[in-house]
């Protein structure tokens, strides 16, 4: 009776997921509006760029989810070269260039006009440095909304921070035209102890020890259902602090934000789109499809913050392009987290979900 219930209960919050993003967001903007001392002190609670109250949310949003992954499949996932080379070559050989390209297109054409150059220049920056991030946290929490291989999106995870370390540089520098760009060392590392090694950790111990005492139908039942209500209410609080910390530029510069979001908007539609049919076309099932293309079409926005306010101020419009990129990313791939599940009958009948 209790699993009904629980089940039910996580039906709830999920089915009615998009309303109470809504929600989230507007609660976010509003507290940060009246009370601005709180979000001032949050955004001082800091360490390497990487917000402490939101490290604990995404804990919390990361750690449930670690606790499904059998492990087993971690190993076999490793071995699959057709989803991780997908989502390697959208990563670094197509996001940023298109990146680069809404960016110019957007604020260098469309909304010419409307914004002076020297700012239009920054803009475009700021989504430059954001288009050559990729993620390697929030992506779990959408992979495992849209039912995919949690096993994949681990390894694709871990893969995308080693290869930030060597990529991000070079990349952002030969699309900036700037030398000598960089890499915030201890963001990333910072950004991988808290977002993946800790929940990792302790998802293996949690599960192991577990099933070892008590056996898989207990794990199951007293350990995965609560966490997984766990999980989707650690996504809202997220988006709460989120909205509290950065959201004052929604209500301060709407036409700014409106400009930024269409080119980010864009180049995430079309690269997730092209990495969704490159997986169908190249024989790839759902559950590593719709990972590989969420992963494509999300960014590490920690880094790309810390990047553009090392190299043109806290106060520039590149960091403000990256601001952006936070709050416009999260509402974007729940979309797409919804798209990739009505449009699951694209990839065979015989999809068995988890």
């Amino acid at each position: 009776m209790k699993e009904e219930e629980n089940s039910k209960s996580l039906g709830l919050w999920e089915k009615y997921l998009t309303l109470w993003v809504f929600l989230c967001i507007v609660a976010g903007i509003v507290l940060g509006r009246i009370f601005p001392d709180l979000s001032v002190t949050l955004s001082k609670m800091e360490v390497a760029r990487v917000s402490i109250p939101i490290a604990i949310c995404l804990f919390w949003m990361i750690y449930p989810i670690m606790v499904q992954i059998d492990f087993r499949r971690v190993i076999t996932a490793s071995k699959m070269p057709k989803p991780i080379a997908t989502t390697l070559i959208a990563n670094w050989a197509i996001k940023p260039f298109t990146m680069a390209f809404f960016a110019w297109l957007f604020l260098g054409i469309v909304f010419k006009n409307f914004i002076p150059h020297d700012t239009a220049l920054e803009y475009r920056a700021g989504m430059i440095l954001l288009g050559v991030a990729p993620c390697t946290a929030m992506v779990l929490m959408w992979s495992y909304l849209a039912k995919g291989n949690m096993a994949h999106t681990l390894v694709m995870c871990a893969v995308n921070s080693l290869s930030m370390v060597i990529l991000y540089a070079p990349l952002a520098g030969l699309l900036l035209g700037i030398s000598g760009i960089p890499i915030p060392w201890a963001t990333i590392a910072l950004s991988v102890l808290i977002y993946i090694c800790v929940p990792l950790v302790a998802g293996y111990l949690t599960r192991t020890l577990s099933i070892k005492r008590h056996g898989l139908a207990w794990f199951n039942h007293k350990v995965v259902a609560p966490l997984k209500i766990v999980a989707v209410i650690a996504l809202l609080a997220t988006l709460i602090l989120l909205f509290a910390l950065q959201g004052y530029v929604i209500v301060n510069l709407p036409g700014a934000i409106g400009m930024i979001t269409a080119g980010i908007l864009a180049n995430i539609i079309v690269v997730f789109v092209l990495t969704y049919l490159v997986a169908k076309i190249i024989g790839i099932g759902y559950e590593d499809a719709a990972p590989s293309a969420l992963i494509a079409g999300s960014n590490h926005f920690e880094v790309a913050i810390a990047v553009a306010t090392t190299l043109f101020g806290v106060k520039s419009g590149a960091a403000l392009a990256t601001v952006v990129g936070v709050l416009t990313e999260v509402p974007i791939m729940l979309f797409l987290v919804w798209l990739c599940k009505k449009t699951r009958w694209f990839f065979g009948k015989d999809i068995r979900f988890k």
